[in-house]
């Protein structure tokens, strides 16, 4: 939908998925065909095995924008990641530091020891504010927590603004929304067409190239389920329904998170077809420019 409203509005696209940042990972992000007439960009920027994080994708992203205003053009930003919107498009700003300092990778490696929960209930007794805001689960938070009690400083003090945005760009924001069993159907064909589009093979190339430890951090929801089908611990039919299941607890969570900004123009695609809403989108955006 964002290729059709970019061809009539001259606009250039920047993607906020944070697994299309990821070379080699194709089909089962869903990248777009390559096109001359509409370039994307923040798409490939490194290996499946290199660690990469929102702060590094606002700079990238914030660049792109940059560029692509320069020249005359629209910049569109699409995906679902909504961390990525909320550091590009708002007065997000992320702490110095490096994602491979001693500190983290300690911590990283005691969560793969001692799990989780263990973790969690260390921030627990050090600040249990911080705590009370981050499931036990999300050890990339926990361990960010962490690294900011050791130079005494508070993850809920520092993210108290959170839900505050502070926009930096003018935008006009759509979302799309259908009726929940249709959103599952879809979910379901999506599936089966990545892996008739060859995904099995391309998990195989990935882990052929020693990514499979990655495929499983980084949570790549397509890429970690088929991997224990490769190694012959699971049946494909078995692997293919959790891939699905994941799927649509992702959908969730995104409505959820998106769900709560009041900026977006939500359009219903329940019994609407591409080309009518993108028709929307573009006499939106015509509105919106003329009263500019």
């Amino acid at each position: 939908m964002a290729h059709r409203v970019a061809t009539v509005l001259d606009a250039e696209i920047v993607s906020a998925d944070s697994m299309q940042v990821y070379r080699g990972m194709d089909i089962g992000t869903a990248k777009p065909p390559l096109d001359d007439r509409i370039p994307y960009h923040c798409i490939d920027l490194v290996d499946p095995g290199t660690p990469f994080s929102a702060a590094a994708y606002q700079q990238h992203a914030r660049k792109a924008i940059e560029e692509i205003s320069n020249r005359g053009r629209l910049p569109i930003l699409v995906g679902g990641t909504g961390l990525y919107i909320r550091a590009v498009l708002e007065d997000f700003r992320f702490a110095v530091g490096r994602i491979d300092s001693p500190l983290r990778l300690t911590l990283e490696e005691e969560a793969r020891c001692i799990g989780s929960q263990a973790l969690h209930e260390r921030l627990q007794a050090i600040d249990p504010h911080s705590a009370k805001l981050i499931h036990p689960n999300n050890v990339r938070r926990v361990i960010r927590a962490l690294e900011l009690a050791a130079v005494g400083e508070s993850y809920s003090e520092r993210y108290a603004d959170f839900d505050t945005p502070k926009d930096i760009y003018q935008t006009i924001r759509f979302g799309l929304w259908m009726e929940r069993e249709m959103l599952y159907s879809a979910i379901d064909a999506r599936v089966e067409r990545m892996l008739s589009d060859g995904l099995m093979e391309e998990v195989g190339s990935l882990v052929g190239a020693g990514y499979a430890e990655a495929l499983t951090s980084i949570q790549a929801i397509g890429y970690k389920e088929l991997i224990p089908v490769l190694e012959g611990r699971a049946d494909l039919k078995t692997a293919s329904a959790e891939v699905a299941q994941a799927t649509r607890r992702y959908a969730k969570r995104q409505l959820s998170w998106f769900g709560r900004d009041k900026r977006i123009h939500w359009i219903d695609m329940t019994n609407s077809d591409v080309d009518t809403c993108a028709g929307q989108i573009v006499a939106a955006v015509a509105d919106e420019r003329s009263v500019l």
